[in-house]
């Protein structure tokens, strides 16, 4: 008998089996427990699925309705089903037992599950939902490269150019060099955290910038072609640490040439753009059943991020490539559309997952061993502030410019900087400490920047334009912190 399509997948390279034909002599007995693991493998997917899905609305509606960004809650309802709370969702590497996850308990008490087989379906569930929260963030880097308006990026000017250089470079260096001289931090996981440090979130500086009336004027303009630019560079630095962590050391052949192929490869791929775009409108148009365009989108994105992993470079930067790609065709707007709804259901098994797996009883003060990860988390929290609040001073040739409200429109991190802790945590390359430091660092500076924003800005009168006036950020500020 043919083994269930479960425990095909199951059995595959990557996920710890070895796959072997089913055999013509198999027994029925044999067959039947096969059938029986693939029944119990779905079920406890199905759940931690469940499980994910109400973190991420429950949180996402309370943030949401507290005027902070929606993926913040989705990351702070992971942390409560986590291994920081509930152990409704438990990972093997985050240093669960089988019988520490609510969910596995579960199953032993009314579907049936054996001890015997508890610690398989245990880890082969989390595999599962480990490879969907990847494919997730692949999903979530196209639904940005669809955001990220190319002609805008190149015509943001010196100004915005220069604050996204100065916001990128001060932050990591100074978070490298502190983590590593202060704290004997060694040198990748260092580089890791120091990189976390560079992201910058459009989405929630634009919804309150919009609030204030304040998205056209000049400040305006200048933190949001910055946190453009800031994206793709920061895009470009994850690709290159993200090498750094597989390899384990740093060789400066290897990371020069991972720079010079990460900036080749969104460089290549916006010059093929310009011969693409054509193309794939004139093929998509052909295509009459659902799906005629989105489906083809997804396939190019797929590719794009294999062809990126094939040169040594992360699938995350072609999938973010290939929305660059794609947002200069006459399809874009329509392409969007049908996108979300796809990030809707595969981008919060990620961001629920990276903060299921973020342990926060690390930095319980109570316990003198965990003071040092305090101490981390403060001085990160630090660094992204004061990193970016010095990006004001980059702004030359403005008389009266508010340079102060440039910086504090930078400061807060957002769904890049989830990337960097949700690769680095896969990869390895960070600790327990570590991880929440960057967590909290990210959710600090998220929470900050709104009154912030307000404070510097004293003389605003709320608006009533952006959803119209700038449409992609308007969709960015209610996707992405």
């Amino acid at each position: 008998m043919q083994l269930p399509i479960l425990t095909w997948l199951m059995q595959l390279p990557g996920w710890g089996n070895t796959y072997v034909l089913a055999s013509a002599t198999e027994t029925a007995a044999e067959a039947s427990s096969e059938a029986e693991y693939g029944t119990l493998l779905l079920t406890a997917v199905l759940l931690s699925l469940v499980v994910i899905y109400l973190a991420s609305k429950v949180g996402g509606e309370f943030s949401n309705r507290v005027g902070l960004p929606p993926v913040l809650g989705e990351l702070v309802g992971g942390v409560l089903v986590g291994v920081s709370a509930l152990h409704l969702l438990a990972f093997p590497e985050a240093g669960v037992e089988p019988s520490s996850s609510l969910i596995i308990r579960f199953l032993e008490s009314t579907g049936g599950l054996t001890p015997d087989l508890a610690g398989a379906v245990f880890r082969d569930q989390n595999d599962v939902i480990s490879v969907l929260a990847e494919i997730g963030v692949v999903i979530l880097l196209f639904e940005i490269g669809l955001e990220s308006n190319l002609k805008e990026l190149l015509e943001v000017g010196i100004q915005a150019t220069l604050v996204a250089i100065v916001g990128v470079a001060v932050p990591f260096a100074a978070g490298t060099a502190g983590l590593m001289v202060f704290f004997g931090i060694s040198a990748v996981p260092a580089i890791f955290a120091g990189a976390a440090l560079t992201a910058t979130s459009i989405g929630i500086t634009s919804k309150v910038l919009s609030e204030l009336g304040r998205l056209n004027s000049k400040e305006g303009q200048i933190i949001l072609g910055a946190a453009v630019i800031d994206d793709v560079l920061g895009i470009i630095v994850l690709a290159v640490v993200a090498s750094l962590a597989k390899t384990g050391e740093i060789d400066v052949t290897n990371v020069v040439y991972l720079i010079l192929s990460a900036s080749g490869f969104l460089i290549g791929a916006i010059l093929l753009g310009k011969v693409f775009n054509k193309t794939f409108v004139s093929v998509v148009d052909l295509f009459k059943t659902r799906g005629g365009i989105v489906i083809p989108a997804i396939i190019f994105a797929y590719a794009m991020a294999y062809l990126a992993a094939v040169i040594h470079l992360e699938a995350i930067l072609g999938a973010f490539a290939a929305g660059l790609v794609l947002d200069e065709t006459d399809k874009r707007k329509e392409l969007q559309r049908q996108v979300i709804p796809i990030a809707d259901i595969l981008v919060p098994i990620f961001f629920v997952t990276v903060g299921a797996k973020t342990d926060l009883g690390v930095l319980n003060p109570a316990n003198p061993t965990n003071r040092e990860g305090l101490l981390i988390a403060s001085f990160l929290i630090a660094i992204a502030i004061i990193g970016k609040v010095v990006t004001g001073l980059a702004v030359f040739g403005q008389p009266g410019i508010n340079r102060l409200a440039i910086g504090v429109g930078m400061i807060p991190r957002g769904e890049v900087g989830l990337v960097f802790a949700g690769v680095g945590s896969a990869s390895g390359a960070l600790s327990k400490p570590l991880e929440a430091a960057i967590i909290m660092m990210v959710i600090l500076t998220t929470f900050l920047a709104p009154p912030l924003l307000r404070f510097v800005f004293p003389d605003s009168e709320p608006a009533v334009e952006s959803a119209e006036a700038v449409p992609e950020l308007d969709r960015a500020a209610n996707r992405q912190p």
